[in-house]
């Protein structure tokens, strides 16, 4: 086998990094004048301005000529002063932006690193800088060599430079005997660590194939994936055929696994009806889905059982003066359906109001909360997204928070409100409830006291939670305890829109009107990649300049999918270059495959408990307002008008958010959507997914695709229900405490 080559060189700058395997493209100066010398490989962890001692092979590329290919390499601190300029002032160290590395090396000169290294005190002797600034700087630099030396110990099993950083903040010094003595327990702490990477890790070092805590991991994990599915339990024939499929090892040895799981407490065994009310199954659950299940109906029967009424006026009042001085004060009368939901709200202790849109679901909730205030109540409004919160809030002129606000959601996930501590409320109201997974819907039953009323209401023929359960769904079962209003009737007004009329001829099978309408478009196009390309200039250019909207507030495109040339993916670098080009004096930052833009629009992608007042949640859309390479931070503007920090070693918490799939757009409204309709996501095109990218916009639909993609879309009925028994416990089917 041929010698590696041996190259020297400082990391100049680095134009691509692959977060997800470290691979990366890079400029190195070797010193020698001339051009920079391109760097291929994997260079995980390294940062420009290092020197860097590499190891790897000579080669050519067609288009950008000669290139060194990286195995494996080193860091040499410089030894030179402009060297060490160049090192401090690349931002390498929190604190250290260009003008205090200038400082810094003025003063302290060829002994800087040592410096820093051995008495960073003395940092203070620069001019500007204090003791709380040297006090960081030297936390930075400590922080900065011991993630080093996991990276490097990392490097060999692949694992991305932004996990490395989270593997580190998770155990801090502990990080390499976890790695190498426990590596499954990546896959529980470390979000972005899933099952088959903790199971790359094991195997390098030296966990074998058929060890039962590899097998036991692989059982959590696949149960894992099908609570990211939507499922809060598998038929155990099920999960073993997955399990034995995904490890490669005996049937045996996973029944056995799962036995010592069950004894373990590490997943709860328990004979449930199969999905769609089937024949009785094993059902196999991680353990907080479980508890959240069985909680939950048993909180919601609570409810409904209360001997005490928090608005007991409504029980015997005179229903047709409460509902004359109601439309004195609405301007506008009730329709039968409505006036028996808002009797159904303001009787009931727990009552569900569902429909599609331009049936009045929101006047009939502005309705409940009138008459409910009339009367002194305490009425508490909420909605799963703060779009949606601020939609209730307009709509009831009434303050509406976030579910999780609401709650004050702590880290860890415990809230500040539950049984033992209940929300001070007579009435609270929930909007958008089709997107309560099983574990918030759980969280917010526990916090509601008993004798007061909720009422949640919801479209249950949107797209279910992108969370485990479909809660809606399971409260308005044939036979269920809960008692519910769903409301049908299209109101005249609301038949003049073609986004409204669209949206039930979707949901009732029938292909909707693309043409003559002021509100509704098909711009049609077959070819998946131009059809991508279409959606761009579309949102960007044509939307805006026709109907005078702004291509970043008020225009969403909403995917079917995140992969492929019209996915979410895509579609967001091509949407980001013509809406926030970058440009000279614009603030950026490139972090994995992406670059983050002052005034890019962003969306969370996990729920952090940690930031903001209250945390940040899966789903939350804001700007990004500012950008700071010296602290390393860029900051948010969310939609719930708070002001985010985000270190740069947090940025995979980020995506952009000019395109985002249809699954992520629940709960939240836009004046404008335009959606990719193609046959490249052929396998997602489902009727309740269209029908709910639809029924986000306010005044503008314009569908751009293949016919045929959209006979398909509207034709699919979703496969079955989700696995879940909370219907089947609120009758009294499956056990409960």
């Amino acid at each position: 086998m041929t010698q590696l080559a041996v190259v020297e060189g400082v990391l100049e700058r680095i134009t691509y990094a692959n977060e997800d395997n470290g691979y990366t493209v890079a400029r190195v100066d070797t010193g020698r004048g001339g051009d920079l010398l391109a760097v291929v490989g994997a260079l995980l962890g390294a940062q420009p301005g290092e020197s860097l001692r590499m190891e790897g092979r000579w080669g050519s590329h067609p288009q950008y000529g000669k290139q060194f290919t990286v195995e494996n390499y080193t860091t040499v601190l410089p030894a030179t002063v402009q060297g060490i300029r160049r090192y401090l002032g690349s931002g390498l160290i929190k604190g250290i932006g260009p003008r205090i590395a200038e400082r810094i090396v003025d003063h302290f000169g060829v002994d800087t690193l040592d410096v820093i290294e051995e008495e960073p005190a003395r940092l203070v002797e620069v001019p500007g800088l204090g003791p709380k600034r040297t006090r960081l700087i030297g936390a930075a630099w400590e922080e900065q060599k011991a993630i080093k030396e996991v990276m490097l110990f990392l490097q060999g099993v692949g694992v991305s430079t932004s996990i490395a950083v989270r593997i580190y903040k998770s155990y801090g010094d502990a990080s390499i005997s976890v790695v190498k003595n426990q590596p499954y327990r990546l896959a529980a702490d470390v979000w972005g660590i899933g099952f088959l990477t903790a199971d790359r890790i094991a195997r390098s070092v030296g966990i074998p194939h058929d060890s039962p805590e590899r097998v036991k991991a692989g059982l959590q994990y696949a149960l894992s994936q099908s609570s990211d599915q939507g499922n809060c339990f598998l038929p155990e024939q099920q999960l073993i055929t997955e399990a034995v499929k995904l490890l490669q090892v005996d049937t045996g040895l996973v029944i056995e696994c799962l036995d010592e799981l069950v004894k373990e407490e590490g997943v709860v065994r328990e004979t449930v009806p199969g999905p769609a009310g089937g024949e009785e199954v094993q059902g196999i659950y991680l353990v907080p889905f479980h508890r959240a299940e069985v909680s939950l109906a048993a909180q919601l029967l609570r409810l409904l059982r209360a001997e005490r009424d928090r608005m007991p006026a409504f029980q015997d009042v005179d229903w047709t003066r409460a509902l004359t001085w109601l439309g004195g004060r609405t301007g506008a009368e009730l329709a039968p359906e409505q006036e028996q939901a808002v009797r159904l709200a303001l009787t009931e202790k727990v009552a569900v109001l569902t429909g599609g849109p331009g049936c009045g679901k929101s006047f009939t909730v502005r309705s409940v909360v009138e008459l409910a205030r009339a009367k002194r109540a305490k009425v508490v409004m909420a909605a799963p997204t703060g779009r949606a919160a601020k939609r209730l809030a307009e709509l009831t002129g009434a303050e509406a928070s976030t579910v999780h606000r609401l709650l004050e959601l702590k880290p860890g996930g415990d809230a500040a409100y539950d049984r033992d501590r209940p929300l001070d409320a007579d009435l609270v109201v929930v909007d958008e409830a089709s997107m309560l997974d099983l574990l918030l819907a759980n969280k917010l039953a526990k916090a509601v006291p008993p004798g007061a009323h909720l009422l949640l209401v919801g479209d249950v023929d949107q797209l279910p939670s992108v969370g485990a359960g479909e809660v809606l769904r399971d409260l308005l079962a044939e036979g269920g305890p809960v008692p519910a209003v769903r409301l049908t009737r299209i109101f005249r007004q609301a038949q003049q829109s073609g986004v409204v009329t669209n949206a039930h001829r979707i949901n009732s099978g029938v292909q909707p009107l693309t043409q003559g309408l002021p509100d509704f478009f098909l711009f049609a196009e077959d070819d998946t990649e131009a059809a991508g390309r279409l959606t761009v200039d579309v949102a960007a250019r044509r939307v805006p300049a026709k109907f005078g909207l702004d291509p970043r507030r008020d225009v969403q495109v909403l995917a079917p999918m995140h992969r492929g040339p019209a996915g979410a993916g895509v579609l967001n670098g091509l949407l980001q270059e013509a809406v926030t080009p970058g440009r000279p004096g614009l603030a950026e930052k490139r972090f994995g495959g992406r670059t983050f833009r002052v005034g890019d629009k962003v969306t969370q992608i996990r729920n952090n408990y940690e930031k903001g007042a209250n945390g940040v949640f899966n789903g939350t859309v804001g700007v990004v307002t500012g950008l700071d390479a010296v602290e390393q931070r860029l900051t948010v503007l969310t939609d719930e008008d708070e002001e985010v920090p985000y270190d740069f070693d947090e940025l995979d918490e980020l995506a952009h958010a000019y395109a985002v799939t249809i699954h992520r757009s629940q709960g939240s409204e836009y004046p404008a959507v335009v959606i990719p309709v193609t046959t490249g996501a052929w396998m997602m095109l489902q009727r309740n997914l269209l029908y709910t990218a639809v029924t986000r916009a306010r005044k503008l639909v314009v569908l751009v695709g293949s016919r045929r993609a959209l006979g398909q879309a509207v034709r699919t009925v979703s496969a079955g229900r989700r696995c879940t028994a909370l219907d089947h416990r609120l009758r009294g089917r499956v056990g409960l405490p």
